[in-house]
């Protein structure tokens, strides 16, 4: 199974936010996912990101890899 870390979209019509989710590489982007190790909110003055970076570390370290706006978002 490949592993990828994306972000999910939520929220409502022209207010997202977004989980970033641990996921099969072969599900939808809003599908299943295994885990949520943060979230990231565009919408507010100071866009917010929160992230577990252990468990970023640990899946990074089983061999999931990172979705190009995960990267850019995490600065990794």
């Amino acid at each position: 199974m490949a592993t990828v870390i994306r972000l999910t979209r939520m929220g409502r019509k022209k207010q997202p936010f977004y989980r970033i989710a641990v996921t099969d590489s072969r599900k939808r982007r809003d599908g299943g996912w295994i885990e949520l190790i943060g979230h990231h909110n565009p919408m507010v003055a100071e866009k917010t990101t929160v992230v577990d970076n252990e468990r970023l570390d640990y899946w990074l370290s089983v061999g999931a890899k990172m979705s190009d706006r995960v990267k850019k978002i995490t600065g990794r």
